[in-house]
């Protein structure tokens, strides 16, 4: 009775067994049949605890990087349209530049320059649009580190800034998307640079002078103690002189005699005067302006434009005489020189920054390439591999399946005569 008894137990935990295989080999053939359709080797959490979690840091970094690429594709874009306005305002000062260098054409009447200051005043206008244009977002390009409110502000004294003077520091994965509207725009000093040569209010006769020079800079103090001086001309019995008065000291030099077109040279400074001073004629010296009334591009500008007109007019044009035209052109082209070249400046500053997104771009994409095969590793499968697993176990099956289905034909009852 114990020996028939263990057959029967042998031979259901065989069957048992068996079954259990065959459950098992069809599992696994079904888990195989997923990967390879799904092309993934982790279809769930569970089937990959660690590979899961890696290919997890992977996605993420990826899609942060892909958010990052966004990001720095408005910003170049923004770039772009900075670089290429820049370039349309430098042509647009060139433009006004010409129309100053024309006036000063002693064919040209009053009206003419009338005319030449309407063409101006539109170049204005232009260059001014310039300044507050828009990116595709609707904001500013020239708003530094301010708001989306227009930057530049055209008031009874002129245009002014109403931004952030600087621009927003660069990342490894950012570039600025706004340009510095103060540097591009208003840092145009006054005059040369150093110092601004104006004419004397009262003065009646026709002397002017050119913009200046600094001939020995150990020497000129006037930007860094606030030196300036005043140039008085005297005539008596037909002869003109000259003498220079340090407003700050009170010092004034001893006269000399003034021959046109000759330079006048003293505290390390020099300045060219040209015309026929009359007596008590004067001609000021002060330190430049970068800030305020009548400063930056815009400043130039309307200087300019003011010195189209006969002094103290806005209706009559400037004859070819006039000493206040001949100082106005001087000092117009210094300071629109110095102009084109902060534009020049921040273009180029635009220009590198450019390339620098071209930089971040290239070594993003590079890092999302290896951010993908970080993540195929982790979770794709090796379908050749897969095939060859998924056909074994598809063999070991069947072959299981075959043998499983003689064993059960076998019965005693077949050699029973």
């Amino acid at each position: 009775m114990a020996t028939g008894s263990s057959l029967r137990l042998g031979t259901a935990n065989t069957y048992d067994a068996t079954l259990r295989n065959l459950t098992t080999r069809q599992a696994s053939l079904s888990s195989l049949q997923e990967q390879l359709s799904s092309g993934k080797k982790i279809n769930r959490g569970s089937d990959d605890p660690a590979g899961a979690a890696q290919a997890e840091r992977a996605n993420t970094r990826i899609q942060r990087i892909a958010t990052e690429q966004r990001a720095l594709a408005a910003q170049r874009n923004t770039l772009a349209m900075t670089e290429s306005t820049l370039g349309d305002a430098n042509a647009a000062v060139q433009s006004f530049r010409d129309l100053v260098v024309g006036a000063g054409n002693a064919s040209y009447s009053p009206a003419e320059r009338i005319t030449l200051a309407k063409q101006m005043v539109a170049l204005r206008d232009q260059l001014l649009g310039y300044a507050n244009r828009k990116d595709s977002n609707g904001l500013p390009l020239f708003s530094g580190l301010g708001s989306a409110l227009t930057p530049f502000v055209d008031g009874a004294t002129g245009v002014t800034f109403s931004g952030i003077g600087g621009e927003q520091a660069s990342t490894d994965v950012a570039v600025p998307y706004t340009a510095d509207g103060q540097a591009a725009w208003m840092n145009v000093p006054t005059g040369n640079g150093v110092f601004t040569a104006t004419l004397g209010p009262g003065n009646t006769g026709s002397v002017f002078s050119d913009v200046g020079a600094v001939t020995n800079p150990s020497v000129a103090a006037l930007a860094a103690n606030g030196y300036d001086y005043t140039i008085n001309f005297a005539v008596a019995a037909g002869v003109t002189t000259y003498t220079v008065t340090n407003n700050t000291t009170a010092v004034t030099s001893a006269a000399a005699p003034y021959v046109a077109g000759q330079p006048i040279a003293f505290g390390g400074l020099s300045l060219t005067v040209r015309g026929t001073p009359a007596n008590g004629d004067t001609l000021d010296l002060n330190p430049s302006a970068t800030t305020g009334p009548g400063t930056g591009l815009f400043g130039a500008i309307d200087s300019a434009i003011t010195g189209m007109y006969a002094t103290g007019s806005v209706t009559t044009g400037a004859s070819s005489t006039s000493a206040s035209l001949h100082q106005s052109i001087a000092r117009a082209l210094a300071e629109l020189d110095t102009a084109a070249d902060r534009l020049s400046a921040v273009r180029a500053r635009s220009g590198d920054l450019l390339n620098r997104a071209d930089t971040i771009s290239d070594v993003q994409d590079g890092r999302d390439i290896q951010l993908q095969a970080d993540k195929s590793r982790a979770e794709d499968i090796d379908m050749v591999k897969g095939i060859a697993d998924f056909q074994n176990q598809q063999t070991g099956y069947q072959a299981a399946l075959q043998s499983y289905a003689q064993v059960q034909k076998l019965s005693l009852f077949n050699y029973l005569g």
